[in-house]
C-alpha cells in the first residue's frame, strides 16, 4: 500500500487526484487531505438543490461534484478527508472495514466514536464522519470526511437551501447533528498532530506501507484533469438530474415575479413569467431568448445583457431579475 502525502488544498485538484488515483495508478493506496472553503456534491445529486447560491457566491465557495454517491459536504481546512482506493471487488465491499481504522485511532485518544447507520460515523450520537465509494472495474475508492475543527455555522449556512423551488429525482442530502473531534479531546491536538497519528497507525496495520507522493507526470495528469473536467460548469452543475424550477421574487420597486421552467442537461427550457408587475415590452421576448441558455449565473447574465430589462419589468434591475433564477 502506499500512502500519499497531499498537501494541495484546492478542491478542484484533489477531487480530479482521487479520479486518477482510481484509474491510473495500479497499487493499493490511502491519503490523507484538506481543501479549502468548498462543498462538494454526489454523482447524482441536483447541484443547485443542494447550496445556499447567494452564500456560496458571497463567500468564493467552489462547488465540486464527485465520482462517487451520497449527499453534499462542506469542507474547510478543519476539515481532514481520507481516502482508500483498493483492487477489490465492488461486492465485497464493507463501509465499516475503512472506517475501522479512524475508530481505531480515535479509540486511542479516549474518544468513544461509533459507525452509525448507512455510512456515517458518530460521537455520542452526532456525526463527524460521512462515507461513500466509487466502483471503476476491479478498484474500489472509499472516501470521507473528518470534522475536527471546522466551522460548523459555514457549514449549515453553506448546504441551507429552498427545497420549495426544486421539483427533481436526485438524492436529496439527509442533514443531521455534528460535531468536531476537537470538541471531545481530554487533552489539546492540533490537526497536523491528528493526521500524523493517522498516518502512523496506518503503518502499524499495513507494515509493507509506502511513503509516497504524485509524480511530476501525475500531477501534471491531474492538472489537466483538474482544468478539463472539475473545474467546469458542465460536470459540477449541468450533470444535475433533470428539475423543474419555481421562484418568485419581489422587486425592490413594488410587483412580484416568477419564474417557471425546466431544466433539461442542464439548459432551461418552457420557461413562463408570470407576476403583479408594470411593463412595457412583453416578457415573452426574454422568455424565448433564455431557452437553450445553462442554468448558470453568468450564462443568464449574458443572455439578459441584450435587454434593457426596465421595460420589461419596470424599474428592476439585472441583478433582480437574474437572482429570480436561482
Amino acid at each position: 500500500m502506499l500512502i500519499i502525502h497531499r498537501p494541495q488544498t484546492e478542491p478542484y485538484f484533489n477531487i480530479a487526484a482521487e479520479e486518477y488515483a482510481l484509474k491510473h495508478l495500479t497499487d493499493d493506496c490511502f491519503m490523507l487531505w484538506r481543501n479549502e472553503p468548498s462543498i462538494i456534491v454526489g454523482k447524482h445529486q441536483n447541484t443547485l438543490a443542494e447550496i445556499d447560491v447567494d452564500y456560496v457566491k458571497n463567500n468564493n465557495i467552489k462547488v465540486v461534484r464527485r465520482l462517487s454517491g451520497g449527499g453534499a459536504v462542506f469542507h474547510d481546512l478543519g476539515n481532514l478527508c481520507f481516502t482508500f482506493v483498493q483492487n477489490k471487488k465492488a461486492e465485497h465491499t464493507d463501509f465499516k472495514v475503512f472506517t475501522q481504522p479512524i475508530l481505531e485511532v480515535l479509540q486511542k485518544l479516549g474518544i468513544d466514536a461509533r459507525f452509525e447507520g448507512r455510512n456515517d460515523l458518530t460521537i455520542d450520537g452526532k456525526k463527524f464522519s460521512g462515507n461513500a465509494e466509487a466502483v471503476w472495474k476491479n478498484r474500489v475508492l472509499h472516501h470521507g470526511t473528518l470534522l475536527f475543527s471546522s466551522q460548523i455555522t459555514d457549514l449549515s449556512q453553506a448546504l441551507t437551501v429552498h427545497p420549495d423551488k426544486f421539483q427533481d429525482k436526485a438524492v436529496k442530502s439527509v442533514r443531521s447533528r455534528v460535531t468536531n473531534i476537537s470538541e471531545h479531546l481530554k487533552n489539546p491536538l492540533s490537526l497536523d498532530a491528528f493526521t500524523t497519528m493517522l498516518e502512523q497507525h496506518m503503518h502499524e496495520k499495513y507494515p509493507d506501507a509506502e511513503l509516497s507522493v504524485f509524480s511530476d507526470e501525475d500531477l501534471q495528469n491531474i492538472d489537466r484533469l483538474a482544468k478539463e473536467k472539475y473545474s467546469q460548469w458542465s460536470w459540477n452543475f449541468g450533470q444535475s438530474p433533470n428539475y423543474k424550477f419555481n421562484n418568485r421574487i419581489k422587486l425592490a420597486a413594488g410587483g412580484n415575479v416568477e419564474f417557471c421552467f425546466d431544466v433539461n442537461d442542464g439548459r432551461i427550457s418552457d420557461l413562463k413569467i408570470f407576476g403583479d408587475y408594470f411593463n412595457q415590452k412583453e416578457t415573452s421576448d426574454i422568455e424565448k431568448a433564455l431557452i437553450g441558455v445553462n442554468h448558470s449565473r453568468n450564462a443568464i447574465s449574458g443572455a439578459l445583457s441584450a435587454f434593457n430589462l426596465s421595460e420589461y419589468f419596470t424599474h428592476a434591475t439585472q441583478d433582480e431579475i437574474v437572482q429570480g433564477f436561482f
